[in-house]
Parts: structure tokens; C-alpha cells; sequence
């Protein structure tokens, strides 16, 4: 079995190959992407995983970011495990 790396840098898909990208353009084009869903299919579209060992200032940003960002309600942190 091949040992895994962890990856250092970011990668953004360039014409279906993925391709090693600065930070500021890899979440310019994550920004893009979630902007473009938005655009296209509304807030309801997305949706937002947090984790329920996360401090609950982290957890309630998420929300926050879902919410007014995102413009959805979908968010859910797995409290209940």
C-alpha cells in the first residue's frame, strides 16, 4: 500500500487536470464556484457541514456564514452523535 502525503500547496482544476495554485486563486475560484451554484439554483442549493467537536464560537460562525453568505439554512453540525 502506498503511503500518503499531506498536500502543501492548493490545486484548482484547469481543462479537467488538477494543477497547483496559489492560496488567493484557489479561493478565488472556490468563491467562483460557490457564487456560480448560487447564482444558478439559489441558496437553497448549498449547504454546510460543522463539527459538533468545534468550539461553539466556530460552530456559530458557520452558521452565520451559511445563513448571510450562503443565503441557506442547510447547516448541521452532528450534535445529536
Amino acid at each position: 500500500m502506498a503511503r500518503l502525503t499531506r498536500l502543501n500547496t492548493p490545486l484548482v482544476k484547469a481543462a479537467g487536470e488538477l494543477r497547483p495554485a496559489s492560496w488567493d486563486e484557489a479561493l478565488a475560484a472556490a468563491a467562483a464556484g460557490l457564487g456560480g451554484i448560487k447564482a444558478a439554483h439559489g441558496g437553497n442549493a448549498l449547504g454546510m457541514f460543522s463539527c459538533s467537536k468545534a468550539t461553539n464560537e466556530v460552530n456559530y460562525l458557520a452558521q452565520k456564514f451559511a445563513r448571510t453568505v450562503l443565503n441557506t439554512n442547510n447547516i448541521d453540525s452532528c450534535n445529536r452523535t
